[in-house]
């Protein structure tokens, strides 16, 4: 783990008591980490994003959708003060729709794209018998995709576009989400039933 990404590990066990939540955290962290590698970006720069992204999402939820107040704009203002890129603070902003920033870059529609999905994939684990990353793949996602009561708060459109934005296939997408939380089964608490 390079310094950024040290640095927001740090950040989110400060902001971040919830397990489920900072877990999600290292999930959305291991894909940027893993598209980075794949693209040839700055690692530590992609991962350091997907541990900070939802830093306030459990002090300041947003669950209105404001467009100024709450997530993520109370954690960008906070690392906008503590010396964070403009870079950094754009690409938080950009994973919600509402806040009227657009992802651009490589980084931005990463983030946006592996957000949602690394949450759906870590679901379809959890209620695997084995509750084993180890036993999922592509069709077993595709397939809960298609159930609508399966994981009700996970936006299907929103992972169907965000694989439109980076230029990929979503059958790709899936399966390099599969494959990055794959190497971090043990963090994430899918490595199985008998971990």
């Amino acid at each position: 783990m390079g310094d950024l990404a040290n640095r927001a590990l740090a950040i989110l066990h400060d902001w971040v008591k919830s397990e489920s939540l900072r877990k999600h955290c290292y999930a959305v962290s291991d894909s940027m980490k893993y598209f980075a590698q794949q693209r040839g970006e700055d690692v530590d720069l992609w991962e350091a994003v997907g541990l900070i992204h939802d830093m306030d999402y459990e002090k300041h939820p947003n669950l209105e959708r404001s467009a100024t107040e709450g997530h993520p704009f109370v954690g960008v203002q906070w690392l906008r003060e503590n010396g964070w890129s403009e870079q950094v603070c754009r690409a938080i902003l950009s994973h919600a729709d509402y806040s009227g920033v657009v992802p651009e870059s490589n980084l931005e529609k990463t983030l946006r794209a592996v957000d949602e999905l690394s949450g759906f994939v870590v679901a379809v684990t959890l209620v695997r018998p084995s509750k084993s990353i180890g036993d999922v793949e592509l069709s077993s996602v595709k397939k809960k995709m298609k159930d609508k009561a399966f994981a009700r708060a996970v936006n299907r459109e929103e992972i169907v576009h965000g694989a439109e934005q980076l230029g990929m296939p979503l059958d790709e997408v899936v399966t390099n989400v599969i494959s990055a939380l794959k190497a971090d089964a043990h963090r994430l608490g899918l490595s199985g039933t008998t971990q």
